[in-house]
C-alpha cells in the first residue's frame, strides 16, 4: 500500500511539473501582454486634477509596474516645477508693482518658453 501511494504521488506530481513547464511543443500558458496605462496624462495640455483622479496604474505581480509609476511621477514633477517658476513669476511682478517700479517683469511670457 506504501509503494501504490508513493507511486501515485510521483506521478500525480510529474503530471502537473509538466502542466505547468508545458511538456508539449505548445505552451499551456500563453504569455500575456504586461499592462500599460490605459489613458495617461495628457501630452498637449497641463495636468488638471481630474486627469489625476481619472488616472489607473497597472498592477503588477508585486505592486504597481515600477516604470509606470516613475513616468508618471516625472511628469507630474515637471509640471509641478513649471508651476512654482510661474507663481515665483508672478510673485515678482507683484512686489514689483507694489514697489512702483515700471519695470517688472514680463506677464505674457510662460515659465520655460
Amino acid at each position: 500500500m506504501f509503494w501504490f501511494l508513493l507511486i501515485a504521488l510521483v506521478v500525480v506530481v510529474a503530471a502537473v511539473t509538466l502542466a505547468v513547464v508545458g511538456g508539449g511543443s505548445e505552451a499551456v500558458l500563453p504569455e500575456a501582454e504586461p499592462d500599460r496605462v490605459a489613458d495617461g496624462l495628457p501630452e498637449t495640455r497641463p495636468v488638471a486634477r481630474a486627469d489625476i483622479d481619472a488616472l489607473r496604474l497597472p498592477v503588477a505581480p508585486r505592486g504597481y509596474r515600477m516604470a509606470e509609476v516613475d513616468d508618471v511621477l516625472d511628469r507630474l514633477a515637471a509640471e509641478l516645477a513649471e508651476r512654482d517658476a510661474r507663481i515665483a513669476q508672478l510673485e515678482e511682478a507683484v512686489r514689483a508693482a507694489r514697489s512702483g517700479s515700471a519695470a517688472g517683469p514680463d506677464l505674457t511670457k510662460r515659465a520655460g518658453q
